[in-house]
């Protein structure tokens, strides 16, 4: 008989898979494949006593919510667009994210039973700050994709999580690509709103 965890880890790796794809494509219905996804995570992590990675997942769910809203909001008389953050945007959001990250990963780590607590707290939480630029369709977010789904393969590899080791190889590879067809989205886009305006 099959183990009840692995189930849900393959099932959710296939959802993530669909979920990255539609989201390289721009497609709102990435958000929905998300949601299902992070749900069944969810329940894997808290299994396996990654905390922070469980309340990441749960954060998932809503950020796919909110994903999934802004993408298809009908106040919107066009898409959203791909966009770039200036450089000290993303370096104060990095310092913050860094400082919330070490909180977060003493608290695991001194109040709870939790594994990896630092580890664990900077990846789930710049992997929330990655999921509000995805919801915006900030360029940049896929180079936050790049390091967090390489450090997540170690984590994930040291928990015994062999199928999520996997999923987040793909990730860390898929991201290359998702950012270069934004990059190129975002400069052919540049391009025709300059012709537009001469």
């Amino acid at each position: 008989m099959l183990d009840p965890l692995f189930i849900v880890e393959w099932t959710a790796t296939l959802l993530g898979i669909i979920f990255l794809v539609l989201m390289m494509r721009e497609n709102s219905w990435c958000w929905f494949f998300g949601i299902l996804s992070s749900a069944l995570s969810v329940y894997l992590f808290y299994e396996n006593k990654l905390y922070s990675e469980t309340i990441l997942y749960v954060f998932y769910v809503l950020f796919g919510i909110y994903g999934w809203w802004k993408w298809k909001k009908p106040s919107n008389t066009a898409a959203l667009k791909i966009s770039r953050w200036a450089r000290p945007k993303h370096a104060v959001t990095i310092i913050l994210g860094g400082v919330l990250a070490l909180g977060l990963g003493y608290f695991f780590k001194h109040y709870t039973d939790a594994d990896k607590s630092y580890i664990d707290a900077q990846t789930s939480v710049f992997g929330l700050i990655a999921t509000y630029l995805e919801a915006h369709k900030i360029l940049g977010g896929w180079i936050y994709w790049i390091v967090i789904n390489g450090v997540t393969i170690w984590l994930y590899y040291t928990k015994g999580l062999t199928v999520y080791v996997w999923l987040m190889v793909v990730y860390f590879i898929l991201s290359f690509v998702g950012f270069y067809q934004w990059r190129k989205r975002y400069e052919t886009q540049s391009h025709g709103a300059l012709k537009q305006r001469y």
